[in-house]
């Protein structure tokens, strides 16, 4: 197919497949409107105060659902498509209101020291263990990622490694690129009546479980959280168990201090004889000197590799070499294991939606303070100010989560109509959204100054 028509087919798939409400009434929403109902005023559109135009840097080549978006808000957004050093982001995140990233990046605390003007990170990926979370959430940043938009793209992938590792496909597809003929079916299986052993049971994980029980697969999974089975799936209550029956395992759990090396020589040793490994999760996950050792003994029939612990910051001949992880000769000499690139999520479809879920973050972050779904700031959400709220101000204020800063804030809003206010707070900060009323532009520099003094202090802004 030709690559613009599948791209068009996609970007057409996706309009169809869109939530947005239709230009006309369904039968049943006209059925269930009551007559004489209530038309909700149209959403106002806030600008900030004591802040220039909204500047977005985009990087790693997001996809362009993402910059539409956002060049649709008027923000003034750059787009590059490849990473930067740390030290060319300390000079490139000056003067930025937000940044987009994908996994390359690494937003250190010595970048965001330098973000003079940032408020809010978005990650176009599931991972945000790129950036310095504790120490954005200091400084009033908070995050902002997309942990279900790819999920269906790396089930299927895994499914699609499962098939080829049983039969031995890599193998035979580069002995024939070398001018070998070798027809074999020695150690070639269906996959189906076979078990999958799934470790993470949550988005990709349960995904892949249907699938996988759609192909025939029997499917047993192991998660530190009792979650409720999918189909006839059926959950153990250790790890050695699943790895003891399954014939097929599968990580799917987030990189942390506990999932470190979780996979190394002795749960290779409580697998099966002659089964296979997939991880598509994070590369920290599994011990790859010790899966290596599996899989010269024999004890591992074949793995598929999708993650590693260095990865190269960019495309391009020599970068996957002995001097980024010193095992890397030593792991392409080993039979029937397949490597890709960090492909899991890279399909069009799951960047669409990706694209399309970050950028709505973060929209809804800048123009209406909306925090819901940040991964390292308190959750608030006020509902949007329509053209009926008149005179009306949002205030945004995060601030040390300490005794005294709330009672402070309201002691400066008491002139004020308080016509809605939301506070919450996780670990040391906390986040305030409150709509005044009887709020002048005249008197806006002065809500501000004496916000920004107060000793708790965070971050301020303020929408009108």
């Amino acid at each position: 197919m030709d690559i613009s028509q599948s791209r068009q087919t996609v970007e057409e798939s996706m309009n169809q497949l869109s939530m947005s409400p239709p230009d006309k009434p369904s039968f049943l929403t006209s059925q269930l409107r009551a007559p004489g109902s209530y038309k909700q005023p149209p959403k106002r559109a806030l600008k900030p105060f004591a802040s220039e135009d909204i500047k977005i840097l985009l990087l790693e080549n997001v996809n362009q659902s993402a910059l539409c978006k956002l060049k649709e808000q008027g923000y003034q957004v750059e787009f590059l498509k490849s990473s930067l050093s740390e030290d060319e982001l300390v000079e490139k995140i000056k003067g930025v209101h937000a940044i987009g990233i994908r996994s390359k990046t690494r937003l250190t605390r010595r970048v965001l020291e330098a973000a003079d003007n940032l408020i809010v990170i978005g990650c176009f990926c599931i991972g945000t263990n790129q950036v310095d979370l504790e120490f954005a959430a200091e400084r009033g940043i908070s995050v902002f990622n997309s942990p279900y938009a790819n999920s269906r793209s790396v089930a299927e992938l895994v499914i699609g490694e499962i098939i080829c590792l049983s039969r031995q496909v890599g193998d035979r597809s580069m002995e024939i690129h070398n001018g070998e003929w070798n027809k074999v079916s020695n150690g070639c299986w269906e996959i189906r009546g076979k078990t999958l052993g799934i470790i993470g049971y949550g988005h990709i994980g349960s995904q892949l479980s249907v699938l996988a029980e759609a192909m025939g697969l029997h499917v047993i999974y192991y998660d530190v959280l009792p979650i409720m089975p999918l189909g006839s799936a059926k959950q153990l209550s250790s790890l050695h168990e699943l790895l003891r029956r399954a014939d097929f395992v599968s990580c799917h759990v987030p990189a942390s201090p506990e999932t470190k090396k979780m996979i190394s020589h002795a749960e290779f040793a409580a697998m099966k004889n002659g089964s296979y490994l997939i991880n598509a999760s994070r590369g920290t996950v599994v011990d790859i000197p010790s899966m290596i050792a599996a899989s010269k003994s024999g004890k591992l029939a074949g793995a598929a590799i999708d993650v590693y612990p260095a990865e190269p910051a960019g495309n391009g001949k020599g970068k996957f070499a002995d001097s980024l992880n010193d095992w890397t000769s030593e792991l392409c000499s080993c039979r029937n294991i397949i490597m890709t690139p960090h492909i899991g999520g890279s399909t069009e479809e799951a960047q669409y939606n990706i694209g399309l879920e970050v950028s709505e973050a973060l929209t809804r972050y800048i123009n209406e303070g909306n925090s819901v779904g940040a991964v390292n700031f308190p959750e608030v959400s006020l509902r949007s100010l329509t053209e009926a709220d008149t005179n009306v101000v949002r205030v945004l204020f995060a601030h040390k989560n300490v005794p005294g800063v709330l009672r402070q804030v309201n002691e400066i809003l008491v002139n004020h109509n308080i016509k809605a206010q939301f506070s919450d707070s996780r670990g040391e900060i906390a986040y305030l959204v409150a709509d005044i009323s009887d709020c002048s532009p005249s008197s806006l520099e002065t809500l501000h100054s004496k916000l920004e003094c107060l000793p708790g202090k965070i971050n301020t802004r303020l929408l009108y």
